[in-house]
């Protein structure tokens, strides 16, 4: 289901994964509506249902779901960011393109254009067979261990969820080979596209990525988005940064990078919003600050 938490003028469309839910940005959303955003956190076409359900969309049925949930958004905001995990980092970029009029900036967790992370099976370069339908669609790729995080407590909690069949609430066991050709798909896409978005992002990725590697992910994207970037690297998570160790570290970076993309009147919206003001950089958190552009660069 559908997840919204009111708050002032200024808005944020957290976007789940691909075969995820809602659920897995809740940690992020409720702290960020404490700081005063208003958060709404959407579930994506084909999600939570079925596999059928899921089988019955594609990137461009997602994609479409997630611009109307941020029209939706934009009933209730005078400002609209956008962030999103893994797939919906992806979808997250989709919708800056789409929208870059209404889009003022980004939070992009655990970007994921290539599937290279250590968990990864070795016989990922039989990949590109997948995209063939008579292979690929009898293919699934099975969530396995470490499950994208790395805090043990949680790990085991969410494979408890996982294993009860309940795709409401811990997203399916497994990817369908087909979905996978259509992640590709939009990743191909968006891949296309990069040079021309220019809306601010904040980068937020593990070191030690168990899905999706840094290199071929995060810092490929920054190298070629035309707009200023910030990367954040964390080193004491796994893929799934919105629910694992250092989840709290990730909202707070995220505040602190949209509240810098407001005006005077849109910060004192947010701060009277607010059941607390949001908070300073920690000076061992801090993020390592990047401008994508060497143009921009060289006139910063």
């Amino acid at each position: 289901m559908d997840h919204f938490f009111p708050g002032s003028r200024v808005g944020i469309l957290l976007v789940h994964g691909l075969t995820g839910t809602p659920t897995e940005m809740l940690s992020v959303a409720k702290r960020l509506n404490k700081y005063g955003f208003t958060v709404f956190c959407p579930v994506l076409a084909g999600h939570c249902g079925t596999e059928a359900d899921l089988l019955a969309t594609g990137w461009r049925d997602w994609a479409a779901s997630a611009e109307q949930a941020l029209f939706r958004l934009r009933e209730h905001a005078d400002v609209v960011f956008v962030g999103g995990l893994s797939a919906g980092a992806v979808l997250s970029l989709l919708l800056a393109d789409r929208q870059p009029d209404l889009v003022r900036g980004m939070a992009l967790y655990s970007t994921t254009l290539t599937w290279d992370g250590w968990s990864i099976p070795k016989f990922r370069f039989l990949s590109p067979l997948l995209r063939l339908p008579f292979i690929g669609d009898r293919y699934h790729f099975v969530e396995s261990f470490p499950y994208g995080i790395k805090n043990e407590h949680l790990r085991r909690r969410i494979v408890a969820k996982l294993k009860s069949g309940d795709t409401s609430a811990a997203g399916h066991t497994s990817t369908p080979g087909a979905i996978l050709r259509e992640l590709w798909r939009m990743v191909d896409a968006v891949k296309k596209r990069l040079a021309s978005i220019r809306t601010p992002a904040l980068i937020v990725h593990a070191d030690n990525d168990d899905i999706a590697g840094l290199r071929k992910n995060a810092l490929y994207m920054q190298s070629r988005l035309a707009g200023p970037t910030e990367l954040l690297r964390l080193y004491d998570s796994y893929h799934m940064v919105t629910v694992d160790q250092e989840r709290h570290l990730v909202a707070d970076a995220t505040a602190r990078f949209f509240l810098s993309r407001l005006d005077a009147g849109e910060g004192a919206d947010l701060a009277a919003a607010a059941k607390e003001p949001v908070p300073p950089p920690r000076e061992e958190a801090k993020a390592e600050r990047r401008i994508a552009n060497p143009a921009l660069a060289a006139s910063a």
